[in-house]
């Protein structure tokens, strides 16, 4: 039986073992998914994770629950020997391993692009994963919390004061839900102002959104402004030095909460640790098949697909063109490489990736959002519906978008959930502050503090 390794359960990983696991018969091949997190994460909720709207796990697609017949292995890919056919896996405790296989799938994704800006590192927060999303919103409901104990100030303006930097899909959609959610929770406080929230958004580029044409995008940014919001455009940050941001056009203001959405980065692993064919970008060089390689000098027994892949994009006139990274692509690309592997295995020629797309749908808060399809623009609560209506359809099963569907009526009925668990993330500081420990029962005294902790838990 051939082994068929997959090297990332995101979008595409997920989906790609997901449908070989429908297609394989029986002893045909034998699948394994090799990834850190246990769960295949649905980005396009991330905002609204953040917001309160979702509960964070739903967000995220079990694979153990839904993967019955891979084996999963907990860990990372750090290294792809093609030549030998083996992958180097780090696992969470314990010592790196190889792992050998007949035919690989690189879908390993791509990283949040981090520029080398003074502060950064030490106080920004990306938009990735679940528990990024989880963090900012925690971060944000605990600022509200200590600023409403403060005098008006300094400080508290820094508490309520958020900045995102970046404006495609990612952090256009975050800075509009959490800024929904922060408009909305001011009101629960009788302590703040209204005025006194401060939501920055940074853009390099000379507009936002850029999947969007320049109207609908310029809607966007007046759609923001209009709630509150400051939009600096043609702008990069120049420092965020201990939450202290400075901007290139002149703007300096403190911020608690900072949001790293610039775009994505090649995949270390990709690009620097395996000897298959990478391009100028660091992306694996792929045909329009998912085969890796090119159409003169393919590789054998290597596909790959998402964002960490240059797949050609056959519906573009430009020459050389790629598919964009987004979920429109990596899930179809993900569904195609199972069918195209399947292909292969039975003797028949695989078929090449074309996608039109869509459209483009955001979410820019609750009951906002903006849909553009050609030259077809829906905007306001309208498109808002339809971004709901498209990700729970799009969701990967029906488990997922039953709990989707119970979380949204809920708050329907009840408004969102603005209880901070920001502690969680020190789950033993509660431990540790409780006082000085008891000294240890002396040893011929266990006899009757047994007793005593059996009549305690009598009464």
């Amino acid at each position: 039986m051939k082994t068929i390794l997959v090297v990332g359960g995101g979008y595409a990983g997920f989906y790609a073992a997901w449908k070989l696991e429908k297609r394989l018969r029986r002893g045909e091949a034998q699948l394994v998914l090799v990834d850190p997190r246990p769960y295949m994460t649905y980005q396009p909720f991330l905002p609204e994770v953040l917001a309160g709207s979702i509960e964070a796990r739903h967000a995220a697609v079990s694979h153990r629950r839904h993967l019955r017949r891979t084996r999963l292995v907990a860990g990372a890919v750090t290294m792809v020997d093609h030549a030998r056919k083996t992958v180097t896996v780090r696992p969470p405790a314990g010592p790196d391993f190889e792992l050998g296989y007949d035919i690989v799938v690189v879908t390993a994704g791509a990283v949040t692009r981090r520029l080398a800006v003074p502060g950064v590192a030490e106080r920004a927060i990306g938009l990735k994963h679940v528990e990024e999303a989880v963090a900012i919103r925690d971060r944000l409901l605990t600022a509200f919390d200590q600023a409403a104990g403060l005098e008006p100030g300094p400080l508290r303006r820094r508490l309520l004061t958020v900045t995102f930097v970046g404006g495609g899909f990612s952090g256009v959609e975050g800075f509009g839900e959490l800024l929904s959610l922060a408009t909305s929770l001011v009101r629960t406080y009788p302590e703040l102002d209204p005025g006194e929230l401060a939501f920055h958004l940074v853009e390099v580029q000379d507009r936002i959104l850029p999947e969007v044409t320049d109207e609908p995008g310029a809607w966007v940014v007046r759609s923001l402004e209009k709630r509150g919001a400051h939009v600096h455009l043609n702008t990069h940050v120049v420092s965020s030095t201990d939450g202290h941001v400075v901007l290139s056009d002149g703007a300096e203001f403190d911020s608690e909460l900072i949001v790293w959405t610039t775009g994505n980065a090649a995949n270390p692993m990709v690009s620097r640790h395996t000897d298959l064919p990478i391009n100028p970008r660091g992306l694996l060089t792929v045909r329009a098949d998912l085969r890796v390689g090119t159409d003169a000098e393919p590789v054998p027994d290597a596909w790959g697909a998402g964002d960490d892949a240059a797949v050609p994009d056959l519906t573009s006139s430009l020459p050389g063109a790629t598919t964009v990274p987004n979920a429109q692509n990596a899930v179809r690309q993900g569904k195609l490489l199972a069918k195209n592997i399947v292909a292969t295995l039975r003797g028949r020629e695989p078929k090449q990736y074309v996608h039109h797309s869509l459209g483009s749908v955001a979410t820019l808060g609750l009951g906002r959002g903006i849909f553009q399809y050609r030259r077809l623009v829906i905007t306001g609560l309208p498109a808002w519906l339809m971004h709901r209506g498209y990700h729970v359809l799009a969701v990967p099963t029906w488990e997922r978008k039953v709990r989707v569907l119970a979380i949204w009526l809920t708050g329907l009925l009840f408004g969102r959930d603005i209880v901070s668990l920001a502690s969680v993330q020190h789950p033993r500081d509660a431990f540790l502050a409780g006082g000085e420990p008891d000294r240890p029962v002396p040893a011929q005294s266990s006899a009757t503090g047994n007793v005593d902790d059996l009549a305690g838990r009598a009464l």
